[in-house]
């Protein structure tokens, strides 16, 4: 359908012991899957990679860094900004993701205001908004103004909303109704850094501020 935006939860704790870990242990513990208990709980409703891909995933990335002592020196000597989200990936209850056409109909509606282009939707201002929009909404309220928008935005467009013409409708809406709701779950669940990218962004470019990847290893200098 296009490109996916992703809201991704990381656990800072859980990140910072697999950082502190000495890179052949981090290895070894990935190979035999004993690193599985620092991941945080899955969160059921969102989207998580599961242990064996996520750990294939980052092994791969390792082989190709010849490397020991700590595993944060390891990424900041090699600017290993892949192999970073890969690790806050591993230290994440998951994550929440929408096609990036449709989310401007999500983050107009948490924030209360038009979002220009696609390349706002990403700014660390309008997430401050998002954050403190659906802070102050309940997840029904949330979902509601959501659906009630995009049938607007059908009716503005000449488009109908009879199921029987367009058999498409329901699924639709029932897609905004589950996006909107996952988006407000992953916001509001309390304890967590925000992780904003989208695919094929590089990784460098993910996250906010000090959460920023790249602004993240070169402030662990």
């Amino acid at each position: 359908m296009g490109i996916e935006m992703q809201l991704h939860l990381l656990d800072e704790a859980a990140l910072d012991k697999l950082l502190d870990m000495e890179w052949n242990d981090l290895i070894l513990g990935l190979e035999n899957g004993t690193l599985r208990n620092l991941r945080p709980a899955e969160d059921k409703r969102l989207h998580r990679t599961f242990d064996i891909d996520c750990e294939a995933e980052i092994l791969d990335k390792m082989s190709e860094i010849q490397a020991q002592g700590l595993v944060k020196k390891a990424l900041q000597d090699n600017k290993a900004y892949e192999l970073l989200l890969n690790l806050m990936q591993y230290a994440s209850p998951g994550y929440w993701e929408a096609w990036e056409g449709r989310c401007f109909i999500y983050l107009e509606n948490a924030i209360g205001r038009e979002i220009v282009d696609v390349d706002e939707m990403y700014l660390s201002e309008v997430w401050d908004e998002v954050r403190d929009g659906l802070g102050q909404m309940t997840e029904n309220e949330y979902s509601e103004k959501v659906c009630v928008d995009w049938m607007d935005r059908r009716k503005a467009l000449g488009e109908t909303l009879d199921e029987k013409e367009d058999p498409r409708i329901i699924p639709t809406f029932e897609a905004h109704d589950r996006t909107s709701r996952t988006l407000h779950q992953a916001i509001n669940s309390a304890g967590f850094v925000h992780i904003v990218g989208r695919e094929h962004l590089p990784a460098a470019d993910w996250g906010h501020e000090k959460w920023n990847l790249r602004n993240f290893l070169q402030a662990s200098d």
